[in-house]
């Protein structure tokens, strides 16, 4: 039950002669630490053992980290939060106008290693997709690739939302430039009131 060095070092302690008392003292400065330190060993693992490696490679090597200027018409944001356990996502996409496929995605996560590995795939999934299939995917896929346990579906969930929540965003964006006029005099005045706004 105990170990080699255990039983040498109260070997040791116990062939002094010594009274009950430091005896009951030198004995149970021994096995306390001892038995706290197996009664701790197990949990440590199991914890270890709750990520997935899949997790744990997204964690320690995130794709696609950083993030885009929000205020560029071809980019849309997303962003998105869990009041009950704290996690917040950003993801943005670059989109071509003209094909409508995403060119580049980034991210930025606020939350635990289930979290930042469900963003990081994410952006790894919308990466060279059409809009609509980018609004097709699924937070059941993200949470099978990385193999998430019950209690972090939620983390796939806000990824899923946050693809959806970035797309619309560029949808919008999209369609109120489209319907911003680009002659006559209302285009000169609409360029005038956008000059006056950056200026101030």
């Amino acid at each position: 039950m105990f170990s080699r060095s255990l039983i040498t070092q109260s070997a040791r302690v116990f062939a002094r002669p010594a009274t009950a008392n430091t005896l009951r003292i030198t004995a149970t400065s021994i096995l306390i630490p001892t038995i706290q330190q197996q009664q701790f060993q197990q949990p440590q693992q199991q914890f270890k053992r709750f990520y997935h490696p899949k997790v744990i490679d997204h964690y320690q090597n995130p794709r696609n980290v950083g993030s885009m200027d929000k205020n560029l018409s071809n980019v849309g944001t997303g962003l998105v939060g869990a009041p009950a356990c704290g996690d917040v996502m950003r993801l943005q996409i670059k989109v071509d106008d003209e094909t409508g496929i995403i060119e580049d995605v980034k991210f930025k996560t606020f939350g635990c290693g289930s979290a930042i590995a469900s963003s990081s795939y994410a952006t790894e999934l919308v990466k060279g997709m059409t809009l609509d299939e980018a609004l097709k995917i699924k937070n059941t896929t993200i949470a099978k690739e990385l193999s998430l346990p019950p209690v972090k579906l939620h983390c796939s969930m806000l990824a899923e939302d946050a693809i959806k929540s970035a797309v619309n965003d560029y949808k919008t964006k999209r369609k109120n430039a489209l319907k911003q006029p680009t002659l006559g005099p209302e285009a000169h005045s609409h360029s005038h009131q956008q000059k006056s706004a950056t200026a101030n």
